[in-house]
């Protein structure tokens, strides 16, 4: 295992398991992306050790392995490091060579190695965060860094609501995942005939929705890692939609425009064929005054649509009148307290 093929080094200088090794340092490695759900609900944990840890000899090194194309821009990781007060050294694996010599596979997963550059511990995924702390502060004490004044308070683990029927799985809307042996992933057959082709669609109805599927209603273009909104409109009469079942959904948008807007462009979100309640509404979510639940898009990442208090089976849909409007993914959530 080593870093290898960095792209550009975030938040400091280039370094390796072995420089830090021979300074008595302990290495965590992080892979994450930053339109990953999973990645963004385990930074708190990562600014915690960071803040208790990080001058005791805990080196933490967030490497960057992006999912979609767009995550390869420097300029978007700085923007989503500043926005999500990221304060660790961050590596860019664009080309996911430090991924593959990890053997990785998995949005997060950590690897811990010692003083002495040896791997003692890897997570796979949320959670095990107490198990975690304990193996770090193991480590320290073993290189005889002293945290004996940093006190160890046991955190509650990410519940998931007992009452949850399921969890609808994260939809991928690009062609690239799309065209997969073992069947549709969205539910208009058309999407099939060919790539990068502009088809109207028509939307069969909340009625005939198969959850875990997205369905079109007017011109879309499908693309290899996005569906996009093929034409201007005026009435919000194209949109997509999809029957979820979740407490929480959220969405990776970009801009099509390859230049930075001006301005922000709006998406009308609706829950079954209604605005959202504040009490329904995700963290970006904004009401207009005509009582619309819309998002503003202006940069690529991912929008929080929707936070329930309890479980919920229903219908969304996202309308647009923009033709800069391109969605990548949805993912949701069950956890009580959130995302």
């Amino acid at each position: 295992m080593k870093i290898t093929g960095i792209d550009t080094w975030l938040n400091g200088e280039p370094t390796t398991i072995a420089e830090q090794a021979a300074m008595h340092n302990v290495v965590l490695i992080d892979f994450w992306t930053y339109t990953c759900i999973n990645c963004l609900r385990t930074i708190p944990r990562l600014q915690s050790w960071q803040e208790k840890y990080g001058d005791r000899g805990l080196t933490i090194i967030g490497v960057h392995s992006p999912e979609f194309e767009f995550e390869k821009n420097t300029e978007n990781v700085q923007d989503a490091i500043d926005r999500l007060g990221v304060s660790w050294l961050v590596a860019q694996d664009n080309e996911m060579e430090t991924w593959r010599a990890f053997d990785n596979n998995v949005w997060p997963a950590k690897f811990l190695f010692s003083s002495g550059g040896l791997s003692i511990y890897q997570h796979f995924g949320e959670g095990e965060y107490n198990v975690t702390e304990t193996r770090i502060r193991q480590a320290l004490t073993a290189a005889g860094h002293d945290i004996s004044d940093i006190p160890f308070e046991r955190l509650q683990e990410d519940v998931r609501d007992p009452f949850s029927l399921s969890e609808t799985p994260e939809i991928y809307a690009g062609y690239a995942a799309s065209y997969q042996p073992q069947g549709l992933y969205n539910g208009h057959p058309r999407f099939y005939t060919g790539p990068d082709q502009v088809l109207v669609y028509e939307d069969p109805g909340d009625g005939f929705r198969t959850n875990g599927r997205y369905y079109l209603q007017g011109a879309w273009e499908n693309r290899v890692e996005s569906i996009v909104h093929a034409r201007q409109t005026e009435d919000l009469e194209d949109y997509i939609a999809l029957a979820f079942g979740a407490r929480s959904v959220n969405v990776v948008i970009k801009p099509v425009s390859s230049e930075p807007l001006m301005a922000p462009f709006e998406v009308v979100i609706e829950i079954d064929d209604r605005p959202l309640t504040p009490d329904e509404a995700g963290a970006d979510i904004v009401f207009t005054d005509l009582g619309e639940s819309v998002i503003q898009v202006l940069e690529p990442r991912l929008y929080a649509l929707i936070e329930t208090s309890e479980y919920t089976q229903a219908n969304l849909k996202m309308r647009s009148n923009s033709n800069n409007f391109a969605v990548f993914a949805w993912t949701f959530g069950t956890y009580l307290d959130g995302a």
